[in-house]
């Protein structure tokens, strides 16, 4: 993460906040200001009453995400999201080292204090200080030996606690069944502050059973490093800012949220009992960075993230379902990548459009939250979102849409009640000309003779 901020502020994408700032409310409404206005990632010298810093908006930005993934800057998030199937073809799996960084401090036992780190509160309503935005949960499923890294918000309840939020059917809370089956408790490891590609591909929603380090080497084209966890048999990325080790017990619960969530709503109209991890170990380096999200309303570096990484693994798995015609995927930041999704295709035969639509529904991905799948002729750039709209005004039928009455929901959604997330609805929209249509509308096209030529006199009449 150090060389990622020292690339940003060669590349003018980092701002130091050397001025002193409050950790509640004060530090995440800077950042969240800052983000409406398309500021700099920002690094806090100065949060009172701490030494180390705090870095936010890492990724509010498509340039940030680019440097990232080692593109140029000027890549579109498209571009960024080809790349992303393109380079995790070949997974390259984590390589062991001797050499930690992350262990130049150590705190076990009654040394643990988790109200050392400058942990904000971050929206007035929210129940407390969120130590876990930009986190990475590190856990394993106890029958395969599968380790998953995963984002789930972490609310600190005490020097020794952690609320955890393990939604049902996210991979952590699946293995939390299996435990619970075993009556035994959960290991876990939480990092704050790795490589920036491990924390996208912690977020991203990749299916069961794969390894987020091996996606993680393939993006980065070598593998992470990692070592053993000093009270937890799990990989631990060598180079992390803060290492935080525990247990969760899946019988037990406290009071967790309510959290102003990604959806600009907060999550729920007061906290919930939730399972929780309690902390054995922390481990950090001198000076750690702690890094947060300000998650809340769109867009933030939250929604990026969700954004790039949620499309890349929707094309991903839409390409492994071998459907042909395939130009591109775009799920917009502004619906955090997961509740829109629009699609381009060159038509092959008919139904082609409606079996891309109701592919994109039946993924890992976009099984999960998705409403809305958008499909658009391969004449239309899925993230030119004003010919979209053209597309879904001119060839749009609303009987050529499909409605699918039961999917699986985020609980996070804001447009279902509050105790009825379970289960949401879906639409598909063909926005395409039917590929059956003997007499197609003739599109208005300027004669390429006139352009050519009008082209040449531009500076005659515009000067």
């Amino acid at each position: 993460m150090r060389e990622f901020i020292k690339r940003l502020e060669m590349e003018g994408e980092l701002r130091r906040i050397k001025a002193e700032v409050d950790w509640n409310l004060e530090l995440s409404h800077i950042a969240k200001i800052n983000e409406e206005r398309g500021g700099p990632a920002l690094l806090f010298e100065n949060v009172r009453g701490y030494k180390s810093p705090v870095f936010t908006s890492a990724f509010a930005s498509t340039s940030r995400l680019a440097l990232a993934m080692d593109m140029p800057k000027s890549s579109h998030l498209v571009d960024l999201m080809r790349e992303w199937v393109k380079r995790t073809a070949n997974k390259i799996p984590p390589k062991w080292v001797a050499d930690a960084p992350c262990r130049q401090n150590v705190d076990e036992g009654d040394k643990v204090n988790l109200l050392k780190f400058p942990v904000p509160k971050f929206y007035p309503r929210d129940g407390g200080r969120y130590f876990g935005t930009a986190v990475i949960e590190i856990t394993k499923d106890p029958d395969t030996g599968w380790v998953n890294l995963g984002t789930y918000r972490m609310q600190l309840l005490d020097e020794k606690t952690l609320a955890t939020n393990f939604i049902k059917g996210k991979h952590a809370e699946l293995m939390l069944q299996k435990y619970r089956e075993r009556k035994e408790p959960m290991p876990i490891a939480v990092v704050v502050g790795a490589d920036p590609v491990l924390f996208l591909v912690a977020a991203a929603r990749l299916p069961a059973f794969e390894s987020e380090y091996d996606i993680a080497g393939a993006l980065r084209g070598e593998p992470v490093e990692v070592v053993k966890g000093l009270t937890v048999d799990l990989p631990i990325p060598a180079t992390a800012e803060i290492v935080v080790e525990g247990e969760v017990d899946p019988f037990e619960t406290k009071p967790e949220g309510p959290f102003g969530e990604y959806t600009g709503y907060y999550s729920g109209v007061g906290a919930a009992p939730r399972p929780f991890m309690k902390v054995k170990a922390v481990y950090y380096r001198d000076n750690p960075i702690f890094w947060v999200t300000t998650v809340g309303r769109a867009v933030t570096d939250t929604h990026m993230t969700m954004a790039l990484t949620y499309g890349a693994t929707l094309w991903q798995e839409l390409e492994a379902m071998k459907i042909p015609g395939i130009k591109a995927v775009y799920c917009p930041p502004e619906g955090a990548g997961r509740m829109i999704a629009i699609i381009s295709v060159k038509q092959m035969y008919p139904g082609h459009a409606m079996q891309v639509g109701t592919a994109a529904i039946s993924t890992e991905m976009g099984a999960y939250g998705l409403k809305t799948v958008i499909v658009v002729d391969d004449d239309i750039d899925p993230w030119d979102l004003s010919r979209v709209l053209w597309a879904l005004s001119f060839r749009f039928q609303p009987i050529r849409a499909e409605i699918i009455k039961r999917g699986r929901s985020t609980p996070l959604d804001p447009s279902l009640p509050v105790d009825a997330r379970d289960i949401t609805s879906r639409i598909i929209i063909d926005a395409t000309i039917p590929f059956e249509w003997k007499e197609k509308p003739i599109p208005v096209e300027l004669d390429p003779e006139v352009r050519k030529r009008v082209e040449g006199r531009w500076k005659e009449l515009f000067g």
